[in-house]
């Protein structure tokens, strides 16, 4: 099953709830939400409705991260005892804050969405070993987006802590073959800079969905997060008509 959608709302919530299948919501990565709008949320989308999001940044980005300023949390009371996937009180308080959040919306994936300046290095692989080896991950799996990482080392982590591996089917497909498949289409990618001001043409849509029909996976999602994401989910899910 393929299931194609958004980065967060970009048209009305009751409209985008008629025209999709899933989401997935990026408030949860900047802030604090209140359990009561989440609620609120589930209960207007149709059962079947797939709620998919980014876990708060407390988790992974660090107190200097610029991504802070769009918090809703005085950071600077928590220094270095967030983001990285250190196993800190505080990081495992969040995440069991996304657990709660993934039990009201029935979440499938939490997608652990990690900066550049994470990298493969001997201190983030033991936080990461801690960080998974302590969590609550009940009925939902784990994607982790690893940004600027070789895909050897990609791989080890994906199948060391059995997480999925999140890319952009633009870029490469996943490492791992998991019963999950998870893209974020971002846009172009130039000198290693992401330019989401790119509309995705007629041919690319093609050569995604043939990039699809090669995978394993019994689920799919794809979700667009580039500036015209509405239109090119819209003509993504036409295009996958035939499938």
């Amino acid at each position: 099953m393929i299931y194609v959608g958004t980065c967060g709302f970009p048209e009305s919530i009751k409209k985008y709830f008629s025209d999709f299948d899933t989401v997935e919501i990026q408030q949860t990565f900047y802030k604090i939400l209140d359990v009561k709008l989440l609620n609120k949320w589930r209960k207007m989308a149709k059962e079947d409705f797939i709620f998919n999001f980014k876990a708060f940044q407390g988790i992974t980005h660090p107190h200097k991260s610029r991504t802070w300023k769009r918090s809703n949390i005085d950071v600077s009371k928590f220094k270095e005892r967030v983001g990285y996937l250190k196993p800190t009180r505080e990081v495992f308080e969040f995440w069991r804050k996304m657990v709660e959040y993934a039990k009201i919306l029935k979440t499938k994936v939490i997608v652990i969405q990690l900066p550049e300046s994470f990298k493969s290095n001997n201190e983030n692989w033991e936080n990461a070993e801690k960080f998974f080896r302590n969590i609550e991950r009940e009925d939902f799996e784990i994607g982790v987006e690893l940004r600027g990482w070789n895909k050897d080392d990609i791989k080890k982590f994906c199948k060391k802590f059995e997480v999925i591996d999140v890319c952009d089917l633009n870029q490469r497909l996943p490492t791992v073959t998991k019963k999950i498949s998870y893209f974020r289409l971002h846009g172009s990618y130039k000198n290693g800079k992401i330019n989401y001001y790119h509309q995705y043409n007629d041919d690319e849509m093609r050569e995604m969905k043939e990039k699809i029909k090669k995978l394993k996976s019994k689920e799919i999602f794809v979700y667009f997060n580039n500036v015209f994401m509405l239109n090119d989910s819209k003509r993504f899910i036409n295009l996958l008509q035939d499938f």
